[in-house]
């Protein structure tokens, strides 16, 4: 296949970038991983039942 980023013929069992180029990426825009915490689900107050949840 070609790569995409670079258009060079590779020999790579999923298509994407190259292993060259996933090289080049990670060094280049790959940072630190972090946590990220979720924060808790809140509905909004504007946001209405429709009537057939409502009937009882």
């Amino acid at each position: 296949m070609t790569c995409p980023r670079c258009g060079q013929e590779a020999d790579e069992r999923f298509y994407g970038p190259c292993t060259a180029c996933r090289q080049e990426l990670r060094a280049t825009l790959g940072g630190e991983q972090r946590d990220i915490e979720a924060g808790r689900f809140e509905p909004r107050s504007h946001v209405t039942p429709n009537a057939v949840a409502t009937k009882e």
